[in-house]
C-alpha cells in the first residue's frame, strides 16, 4: 500500500522531506489534574460543562509548548457514554464547546491546526465491548458531520481491536478532511492489539479504507518500537504518542471506570519520554506527541529536540 502526495495533509508531509509534526499531549488527564477534583466516569467531559476556560488554557499551553495540532476534548463525548450519565441531550453542545475552546486557543496563539478526537465506543482498552461495525460507523459518522467543516483533520484514538478499527474507519468515509488512525497495542507485546489480535491483521482494513496516517497511541513507550517495526513498511506516514501509565490493569476494565485506578509513572519525565521519541523518529516516524500523563513540559522537550 502506497500513498500519493495528494493523500497526505498539505504542509505536513512531502515525498522529499522528513518534517516532524508535533502533536499535543494528554487532554483528559491534564484537565483532571488541573481541576483537582475526585475523578468521575465523565472524566474530562464534566470540565467542559463547569470550566470551559480550563479546556482552552490546556490547548493554549500545548501550542505554546510547541504542539502544532490541538486535539479536541471529544475523546469521551460519545452517545453511549453520555447516556449512562443522563447527558445525552448535551451531545451536540459538548462537541460545540470542545471545538470552540480549541478555536479560541488557536486564535490567541496565532497559528496551529485542530483535530477532532474520536474515542472508542464501549470503553477504552476493552475492544470486546465495541458495538457491531455498522452501529459504530453510524455513531462516528454523526461526529464527523459535526466537525468536518471546522477542523483540519480527524484522529481515531485508542482503537484496540479489528472490529473497533473497521467501525471507526467506515464511519469516517463521509469526511472531507484527512483521517489519522491511532491504534493501541498490548503493554507487554507491541506486535498485538489490546484485543490479542495481531497488529499485522489490521493491514487489509487500511488497504480498504486508506487513512492518511497511522499512529500507535496510549500504550507504554517500551513497546512502541515493536509496533512501529511492523507498520513502518505499510506505506503510510506514521508516528506515535505513548501514555505515562505503568500499565492498564484489569481493575480499570469495568463498567464506568474512573481514572484514579490508573497509576502514573514516576520515571517518564520530559527527557526520558523524548529519548523514546527520538528512537521512533530514527525508525521513520514523522508524527510525535503524547497521550495520558504526557503534559506540556514533555511536548516542549519534544519540540526542543525534534522541532
Amino acid at each position: 500500500m502506497r500513498l500519493s502526495d495528494s493523500d497526505v495533509v498539505p504542509g505536513i508531509f512531502t515525498s522529499s522531506d522528513m518534517t516532524i509534526t508535533i502533536l499535543d499531549g494528554s487532554i483528559g488527564q491534564e484537565l483532571v489534574h488541573r481541576l483537582g477534583d475526585e475523578p468521575t466516569p465523565l472524566w474530562s467531559t464534566q470540565v467542559m460543562l463547569d470550566r470551559p476556560d480550563l479546556v482552552e488554557s490546556v490547548h493554549l499551553d500545548y501550542f505554546k509548548a510547541g504542539a502544532e495540532i490541538a486535539t479536541l476534548n471529544t475523546y469521551p463525548v460519545l452517545r453511549d457514554r453520555l447516556v449512562k450519565n443522563n447527558l445525552e441531550d448535551q451531545f451536540e453542545s459538548l462537541h460545540a464547546a470542545a471545538r470552540a475552546s480549541a478555536s479560541r486557543a488557536r486564535h490567541t496563539f496565532g497559528s496551529g491546526r485542530i483535530a477532532s478526537s474520536l474515542g472508542p465506543l464501549g470503553a477504552s482498552y476493552q475492544p470486546d465491548l465495541a458495538p457491531p461495525v455498522d452501529e459504530a460507523a453510524n455513531a462516528y459518522s454523526e461526529i464527523i458531520s459535526m466537525h468536518d467543516a471546522e477542523v483540519d483533520l480527524h484522529i481515531i484514538e485508542t482503537a484496540s481491536g479489528l472490529r473497533q478499527i473497521e467501525g471507526a474507519l467506515m464511519g469516517c468515509r463521509c469526511a472531507s478532511k484527512p483521517i489519522w488512525l491511532g491504534l493501541s497495542v498490548d503493554d507487554d507485546d507491541g506486535t498485538k492489539l489490546r484485543s490479542g489480535e495481531q497488529l499485522q491483521e489490521a493491514l487489509p482494513l487500511l488497504e480498504t479504507h486508506m487513512p492518511a496516517a497511522l499512529l500507535i497511541n496510549c500504550s507504554v513507550p517500551e513497546v512502541i518500537d515493536q509496533a512501529l517495526g511492523i507498520i513502518k513498511d505499510w506505506g503510510l506516514p506514521f508516528g506515535a504518542y505513548a501514555n505515562g501509565f505503568t500499565k492498564i490493569p484489569d481493575t480499570f476494565k469495568v463498567t464506568n471506570p474512573t481514572v484514579d485506578v490508573l497509576e502514573a509513572r514516576t520515571d517518564l519525565g520530559p527527557e526520558a519520554y523524548a529519548d523514546f521519541a527520538e528512537k521512533w523518529v530514527e525508525m521513520g516516524a514523522t508524527i510525535i506527541g503524547g497521550c495520558c500523563e504526557v503534559g506540556p513540559e514533555h511536548i516542549a522537550e519534544l519540540k526542543r529536540r525534534l522541532g
